[in-house]
Parts: structure tokens; sequence; C-alpha cells
């Protein structure tokens, strides 16, 4: 059984507003708005997280290596392309894309950091080692950063299960920026 992708007419009440307003804001329904939107709750939840995520302690960059860093550990696709594009979006340099697209180590040590103490927080259920937290704290992050990664893993952990388990189509704006998974994001570590 295949999830269904709404519309603003077949969603769910509660899911209603949610889908029109990502229409509205990407002139089309995202595959996982649209099928997620079956849940009213996982949708709300998941778009609240989201605004959440986007205020906290960390930079537009910063929140999209985390979000890079998931995606890449849980093999999501859509989250891979959607998040590339964002960053080719905002200019972000191409060495940077394609680094954490592969899921490789980054050449700016602050943002390395970043990215080697998400994969430990997702590796270790948070419960990340002395010597990773040190690490990230002597990157220049401190702990407000350490619980916003949380609450990225948080938010994009709904994100990315939701999509892989829907299925989740790619939407064609995304298309230049297709990722498919090498079946090695989920046991890196580093």
């Amino acid at each position: 059984m295949s999830f269904v992708s709404h519309t603003v007419e077949t969603a769910p009440e509660g899911s209603k507003p949610m889908v029109e307003g990502a229409r509205k804001k990407f002139g089309f329904i995202p595959s996982p708005v649209a099928r997620i939107a079956e849940s009213p709750e996982l949708l709300a939840t998941f778009m609240g997280n989201t605004a959440a995520f986007d205020r906290s302690s960390l930079d537009a960059l910063q929140r999209e290596v985390v979000i890079m860093a998931i995606a890449i550990r849980v093999e999501c696709h859509y989250c891979v392309a959607l998040h590339s594009a964002t960053m080719t979006r905002q200019s972000v340099d191409g060495e940077v894309i394609g680094a954490l697209r592969e899921g490789k180590p980054l050449a700016d040590a602050k943002l390395e950091a970043l990215r080697q103490f998400t994969t430990a927080v997702l590796a270790t259920s948070g419960g990340v080692s002395k010597e990773d937290l040190e690490a990230f704290f002597a990157a220049g992050y401190d702990q407000r950063n350490a619980l916003d990664v949380v609450l990225g893993v948080g938010t994009y952990t709904l994100s990315t299960f939701a999509n892989r388990l829907t299925e989740a189509p790619l939407d064609a704006p995304f298309e230049a920026h297709r990722w498919e998974p090498h079946h090695t994001g989920r046991n890196a570590t580093a």
C-alpha cells in the first residue's frame, strides 16, 4: 500500500492550512508535505520544530551541516536533494556541498567539528563521549549549540524517517540535486 499524496482539497482538515502554506511558500506542494499531511499532528510538529530550529543559536550554514549529516546518515534522498538546492541558493561553496553530500570531512574546522558532533549525537543516541563534547566546545561551540544540535536531530529525524516511510518521490525542482545513498552514511561515525 502506498501513501497518499494529498492536495489542499484532499488533506485532512487539520492539515489543510499547512499544506496550503507549503504550496504558497514553494509554488507547489512538496511530496513529503503531501504525504505526511495524512497526520496533521506529525505535519504540525515538524513545521513547528523546523521554525524553532531556524531560530536556534546555529546560523543558516551550521543548520544545513546538521541537517545534511542527519540526511546522509539515514539515507534520505529527498532531504539531501532539497538541502543541496537550499545551500546552492544560499551561494554556499560547491566544495562544502559536495563534501556534505558525500559524508566527507569539511575543510572548515569549525563546520567539521559540528558535522562530527552531529554524527556522534546520532550514533550514540545523545550519549556522546566526554572527548566528543570537549572537541565540540574546543571548536568554539557552547552548551546551547550542543542542545540546538539535539533540536535539529529531533526535527530532522521526524522528516527523514517520514520521507523514507512514505517513499516521498523527489519533486522536479530538486531533480538537479538528486542523490542516491551509497550505503555508507548509516555506518559513518566521522
